[in-house]
């Protein structure tokens, strides 16, 4: 009696004779492995990322290169990047040294987002810590929040083993601050519009006097890396606009609008001025765009474009109608492409620049710009 053979038996020898008599190698069909993509690594940053050192004679790009090619967290190489530029007491428009508001007191924003973790963290108006990024990424990591501000956001970081400061002004930002006090005058208690005019006034002549950069006195450095595997990361950390009204917080600590990061799509952040960007939340925006399909520079520059047309006040504008502030944008996207864009192609005399390092090394490059000339021109 022959043995009887069941149908999952059947199958199984029918596929096995199949496979036999019909090689897949053979006929060209082997098996695909599927392997993902390296990219190559990047970081862009504002220009001051190019600028700063620190003792071993990195800037923040290279910094943060050289640590997330050697395999560390991609935000962890980023925050790296710009705590050189937070300690730096030259660069008055970031972390220690930074312009104060106009009580003569340094007040410090910053943001951070980790693209694989999709987390964010952030500070504001926080006192006495030089380097508020790491305080940002404490919030992060350590609380289920992502915004601290004022005098929490110090007991935090204290409670968080943070050494905390009662003055981080250094003589050159106290010097400045004191020069543009006696300009403006406050004796004769001035109506607040007034003062807010006097104010400008004096940063303006101070700007064209030489005794101010440019490029300091809205003051803020972001920095956002992609690594070889495609995870993104950013940081924005600020000083804050010169002579800011005590507890202002511009658009670098808000997540959206001073920075933003989609782990699958990319990165932005913002330098210049933060009210405008914060009417926009350009960063999202533009992540936004990149996810539909936009480039990095498209995106950037699309952005500029919505600035423009949101800027309607007169007071806002120049003799061309155009906004008498510069914002800038810097973008990167999950495969490494990036940009650096700007409404105008100058700051004063200096060229609108952004920093990125690369396999070739760290450099500074023009930004694409949207408008010739200054804000003042």
């Amino acid at each position: 009696m022959k043995p009887s053979i069941t149908r999952r038996k059947f199958v199984a020898s029918a596929g096995i004779s199949a496979l036999a008599g019909r090689s897949l190698i053979a006929l060209g069909q082997a098996p695909q492995v599927l392997t993902r993509k390296t990219i190559a690594p990047v970081v862009v940053s504002a220009a001051n990322g190019n600028k700063s050192k620190d003792n071993a004679g990195m800037t923040c790009v290279a910094k943060a290169f050289k640590l997330l090619t050697s395999g560390a967290d991609v935000l962890e190489a980023v925050v790296a990047g710009v705590n050189i530029v937070e300690l730096d007491p030259e660069d008055t428009s970031v972390g220690y040294g930074g312009l104060p508001n106009a009580e003569g007191v340094v007040q410090l924003d910053a943001s951070v987002m980790h693209g694989p973790l999709n987390r964010a963290g952030a500070v504001a108006c926080l006192e006495g810590v030089r380097t508020p990024s790491l305080v940002a990424k404490k919030v992060m990591e350590e609380t289920d929040h992502v915004l601290l501000v004022g005098r929490d956001a110090q007991k935090f970081a204290r409670n968080m083993g943070f050494k905390i400061e009662d003055d981080l002004n250094t003589e050159k930002s106290r010097r400045l601050w004191l020069e543009w006090k006696r300009r403006t005058d406050k004796e004769h208690y001035l109506n607040p519009k007034d003062r807010s005019d006097a104010g400008r006034r004096a940063a303006l002549t101070m700007l064209a006097e030489g005794l101010l950069d440019r490029e300091h006195f809205y003051g803020t450095i972001n920095c956002n890396a992609v690594n070889a595997k495609g995870e993104i990361a950013g940081v924005t950390t600020t000083s804050g606009l010169a002579w800011k009204i005590p507890g202002r917080v511009g658009d670098s600590p808000i997540i959206g609008a001073g920075l933003y990061v989609n782990g699958s799509v990319g990165a932005a952040g913002s330098t210049g001025r933060g009210e405008a960007n914060l009417l926009l939340l350009g960063s999202f925006w533009i992540v936004e765009a990149m996810r539909n399909g936009m480039a990095p520079k498209d995106a950037g520059m699309a952005a500029l474009k919505r600035v423009v047309a949101n800027t309607i006040e007169k007071r806002l504008r120049n003799s061309r109608g155009q906004p008498n502030f510069n914002v800038m944008f810097y973008v990167l996207d999950a495969k490494g492409t990036h940009a650096g864009v700007s409404l105008y192609e100058r700051e004063g005399k200096n060229p609108a620049r952004f920093a990125l390092c690369t396999e070739h090394g760290p450099s500074t490059a023009a930004a694409e710009a949207l408008f010739s000339g200054a804000p003042e021109d």
